[in-house]
């Protein structure tokens, strides 16, 4: 790593979370991804992994989520308690952090916040697009119209590395007294009914090819102050009802109760998690979530077929007019990445060399 990219990671760190310690403050303002995690209205807790940047003050993780499938942000506003898990590069060296916090909703803007992410994810174009052209990608308005949801920390564990986590993490928690920002007000009106993507009636022939592949399936369980927390599972394995859970010993909950299994955010299960005898857990499913198209294959993101575009703009026309808000512009150039952009693409460039 240059001199000037190590300045930039440092002035970068430096400024956020000044109460915790410099290894764990660079894998939060470091890591491309966080598996994000919020409740529905019966307490069932779903993660998804999203892009993740430090906000403009140093004190949030904030994460987006599109105006036209805005689920994640209406369960935050009705249910502000969120977890978000970070690994980093995935390095054996590297911390792993887990964040209780409260979320705030961003959505009285959107044409600002489109910019933002522009330039929060513009260094990750050349992966993203699949090395389509920038006149392609811009089009796609229903994904770069976006909701912001900041998270603001209550309670931060990590553990020193990936490979041990079975070890009791170091906890900090936030001080008494602490502000945690409330939601834009909600729009007025009906939201826009959500899409009826395609869904199987039995989850298993899914299962299988995410467990043939070797996709990583992180659990999430409400802690014991009912924050939804995502945890990497060591191995998962099909069983005749569900799943058999490896769950490392220092995981931030009881696997018991409601819970979801989630592989990359492409095929998530719902059922209930109860620890077995002979350690470890069971998740027997009761369904799977439907998946979005625009996940998994890049070209459903970029260039949909008609109806799946038709239904994306359709929610955001929706979403646009209970917000008085207009479509917003996506510039005709590429934007120049943010200078939290360029250190995450830098530390992970210089992680995986």
């Amino acid at each position: 790593m240059s001199p000037k990219e190590s300045s930039m990671l440092y002035s970068f760190s430096r400024r956020a979370f000044p109460n915790l310690p410099e290894d764990v403050v660079t894998v939060m303002t470091s890591s491309l991804y966080t598996e994000f995690a919020s409740l529905t209205a019966a307490g069932l807790p779903i993660d998804t992994p999203l892009f993740a940047f430090v906000g403009p003050d140093g004190a949030t993780i904030d994460v987006a989520t599109g105006v036209a499938y805005p689920s994640k942000a209406n369960r935050v506003r009705r249910q502000p308690k969120v977890g978000l898990l970070l690994e980093g590069t995935r390095s054996p060296k590297e911390p792993v952090v887990s964040v209780a916090g409260y979320g705030s909703v961003r959505d009285a803007d959107i044409q600002a916040n489109l910019d933002r992410y522009l330039a929060e994810t513009a260094a990750q174009l050349p992966i993203t697009s699949g090395g389509r052209p920038w006149s392609v990608v811009r089009q796609a308005v229903w994904y770069w119209s976006r909701i912001i949801v900041q998270t603001t920390p209550a309670r931060v564990a990590w553990w020193p590395s990936a490979d041990r986590l079975d070890e009791p993490p170091t906890v900090w928690n936030a001080p008494p007294g602490t502000l945690y920002a409330e939601s834009d007000p909600a729009p007025a009106g009906p939201g826009s009914p959500a899409a009826a993507w395609g869904q199987a009636s039995d989850w298993r022939p899914r299962a299988c090819e995410v467990l043939e592949v070797g996709m990583a399936g992180h659990l999430t369980v409400c802690d014991r102050e009912g924050f939804p927390l995502p945890f990497r599972m060591r191995a998962v394995a099909l069983s005749d009802q569900g799943f058999v859970l490896d769950v490392p010993l220092g995981a931030p909950w009881t696997p018991k109760g409601p819970a979801t299994l989630s592989f990359a955010g492409e095929a998530i299960f719902v059922g209930q998690v109860e620890p077995c005898a002979d350690g470890g857990a069971h998740l027997t499913v009761e369904r799977k979530l439907p998946e979005l198209p625009l996940l998994g294959d890049s070209s459903n993101l970029w260039t949909p077929n008609p109806e799946t575009e038709s239904v994306l703009m359709g929610r955001l026309e929706c979403e646009l007019k209970r917000r008085n808000l207009a479509l917003p512009v996506v510039p005709d150039t590429q934007p120049e990445p943010s200078e939290g952009s360029l250190v995450r693409t830098h530390t992970r460039i210089r992680a995986d060399s």
